[in-house]
């Protein structure tokens, strides 16, 4: 076991990936290649086209076996052998609302299914369960097949496992649909919405398909999701609406299981990429007067931080994904609380701003502590998170790391970077309650993420603990800042629309980018939301926001690392576990979709807009250079957040090959320059 162990975390090492380039080119579509497809075994690719073919490839002799003629009218956006047919059979999906089963030995078609009613966007099958499969399409229905019963297109047919539309109404689209292979019968479906659902189906009695109108006049008989059926996840920001992304919609284009089960990767069109740990799922945060003032008589602030939604410890309460809005600045203001990672704000010299317990780092993290002070001092935001990334691998339980990251995470602003820097206030907390800074900025923080009652109360709270720092310049700055957001947020609130409201809205991809009508939802659909669990981890630097079928995966057999197509014509690599990104390559001359794993070795097949197949593997030790490789990563991540954020024509603009400028620069300096930010201390780490 230890070395069935171990020769698989060898499969994909530092080392390979580091060595990854261009081994092959399989030609011969005549359009975008949408999807991949291993065999169990790795010794057949799949690959579907806008061509509407189908073609099988041996991976290692780099040359087609076969050409399958579909049958469809439309991009083949997904294809997946049955399992148990000895690669004999395999089904597709495609934008003509069909689903194929294709015999590819006898050449011919086997069955044909037409009950959906939109573009067919995703398949799915496990391994250890024979000749079933599941679709995910637009028209919001998840259908469950099995190939050894006759399928009849008929209004008597009971395999629909889920229709989404029962709770969300006749808008939700199902986006992706992935089955663990470990544990079958949890499926997992992203819509065009910012959750994700997982589905334990040993509970779901699959029903007839019933159309309707709307929500009102849904015939509830025809709902066969019973309580506890269900969980939710989705990032512990998103739930809220952002007025600001004026151009944005939230849908989740992949999502896939870890190799052992226990994770779930989401790729979100319009956002980041979020690993979700399904067995010990996280709360998301916020903050809670009430248990903070009574945490106060225990330990000082912080009991255990992965506290169950039951007694939300520590003060930092489990928003249930909605929390209160308030008008903002554009810009971060300093204020002195993220001025630098370890200086202390103005008018502090009465206090102590660090950690009050804190002790001292081994010198090989307190070297990396000290580069990434630098990097931070020098503007370069994204290169000292990725420092302390590393050193907090390193020592888990050091305050000052996980508040001189959030300091970093709060000066780049990226998506979801603020509440990201939250979530580490609330571990610095947990690790020293008196730490003075980091309960400022989660009060920063809080305020910057609209959620502008609970920092009040957090102000309120701060102010009663450290009653010295109370009429500082940091303080009375952000006292000011919180209540004129609260006197001004009437003027907003016919955009943002109560709390329910926004935890309803957001993301729906049919909306317009002005004035959106809020999608109507059931009171379930409410429940299930409130209760959704917060991100284990995330990926940044790609950008997903031209299609909807960019992929997200799992590279190596422990998932050692992550890979993910991007709009910039490049694919990323992460390590999973420090989230820090190493490889940029070159994957198109457009955009890359497609990212498919070889089962058993270091080899990625990749696909996107050119009519090829690109296989991708480690190159000699011979010092030769890899055409392909982004060196500055960072520069890439960078260009990618501002391609992200910008208006749509100006996108399709630089697309088609016109400069849009400022548009890609990548220095972050600017960025800070952008936000308004006064310089108000001095940049002095320690």
């Amino acid at each position: 076991m230890h070395y069935t162990c171990n020769k698989r975390k060898l499969q994909v090492t530092e080392d390979l990936v580091a060595r990854l380039g261009l081994e092959a080119e399989l030609e011969g579509h005549a359009g975008c290649v949408n999807c991949l497809e291993w065999n169990q075994k790795g010794e057949i690719l799949a690959s579907g086209s806008d061509d509407v073919q189908i073609m099988l490839w041996d991976p290692f002799r780099h040359r087609k076996l076969h050409t399958i003629p579909s049958g469809h009218h439309g991009n083949i956006f997904s294809i997946k052998f049955l399992p148990y047919s000895g690669d004999s059979l395999m089904v597709s999906g495609a934008a003509d609302f069909k689903i194929r089963v294709h015999d590819i030995h006898a050449r011919e078609t086997t069955m044909v299914c037409s009950c959906h009613t939109s573009r067919v966007k995703r398949l799915a099958t496990a391994a250890s369960v024979p000749f079933v499969f599941w679709s995910a399409a637009e028209d919001g229905v998840i259908l469950q097949f099995d190939y050894r019963t006759p399928h009849q297109c008929t209004a008597d047919a009971s395999h629909v496992l889920v229709n989404l539309g029962y709770h969300l109404g006749r808008n939700v689209e199902a986006k992706c649909i992935a089955v663990n292979q470990l544990q079958p019968h949890l499926v997992a479906v992203g819509a065009n919405d910012s959750y994700i659902r997982l589905y334990d189906r040993r509970m779901i009695s699959t029903t007839k398909l019933t159309r309707y109108s709307s929500l009102s006049k849904l015939d509830m008989e025809a709902d066969n999701l019973p309580p506890g059926c269900v969980t939710y996840f989705a990032a512990g920001h998103l739930p809220l609406k952002y007025p600001r992304k004026r151009y944005r919609t939230l849908a989740s284009t992949y999502v896939a299981f870890s190799p052992d089960g226990s994770e779930l990767l989401a790729n979100l069109g319009g956002e980041q990429i979020y690993l979700f740990n399904i067995n010990h799922p996280r709360q998301p945060k916020s903050f809670d007067l009430q248990s903070f003032t009574s945490s106060l008589h225990s330990n000082g602030l912080c009991k255990n931080l992965t506290e169950g939604a039951s007694s939300p410890a520590n003060g930092f309460s489990t928003h249930k994904n909605g929390i209160s809005h308030g008008m903002v600045s554009n810009g971060m203001k300093q204020n002195g609380i993220v001025a630098s990672a370890d200086a202390p704000p103005p008018s502090s010299s009465s206090t102590k701003w660090g950690p009050a317990n804190s002790k001292p780092l081994p010198p090989r993290v307190e070297a990396i502590k000290c580069r990434a002070n630098e990097k931070f001092g020098k503007q370069k935001y994204t290169l000292a998170i990725n420092l302390y990334n590393q050193a907090i691998r390193l020592v888990s339980d050091s305050p000052i790391l996980y508040c001189n990251r959030a300091a970093a995470f709060m000066k780049r602003a990226w998506d979801g970077d603020m509440y990201a820097a939250l979530r580490d206030c609330h571990v610095s907390m947990q690790l020293d309650a008196g730490y003075v800074k980091a309960h400022l900025r989660l009060v920063r923080c809080l305020y910057e993420l609209r959620w502008t009652k609970e920092a009040l109360d957090c102000l309120q709270a701060f102010k009663a603990r450290f009653p010295e720092c109370a009429l500082g310049q940091a303080c009375q700055a952000l006292d000011r800042d919180i209540k004129a957001a609260i006197f001004s947020k009437t003027d907003n609130d016919s955009e943002e629309g109560s709390r329910s409201e926004s935890q309803s809205s957001n993301g729906s991809a049919n909306s317009s980018p002005k004035h959106r009508r809020q999608p109507q939802i059931s009171d379930q659909e409410k429940a299930w939301r409130a209760l959704a669990f917060d991100y284990e981890s995330r990926f940044c630097g790609h950008c997903n926001t031209t299609t909807d079928i960019k992929e997200a995966n799992f590279f190596g057999s422990a998932g050692q690392y992550v890979v993910a197509g991007s709009d910039d014509g490049s694919f990323f690599v992460w390590d999973k576990y420090s989230t820090n990104l190493i490889r940029v390559m070159r994957g198109d001359d457009s955009i890359v979709n497609c990212l498919q794993p070889h089962p058993s070795t270091c080899l990625l097949a990749t696909s996107g807009i050119d009519p090829v197949v690109r296989l991708w593997s480690p190159k000699p030790e011979d010092g030769r250079k890899e055409d392909r490789e982004v060196i500055d990563s960072e520069d890439a991540a960078v260009a990618n957040q501002r391609r992200m954020n910008a208006d749509p024509l100006e996108v399709m603009l630089m697309n088609m090959g016109y400069r849009v400028p400022g548009l890609l620069e990548s220095d972050e300096g600017e960025a800070e320059g952008r936000s308004g930010e006064a310089n108000v201390v001095s940049c002095r780490p320690s």
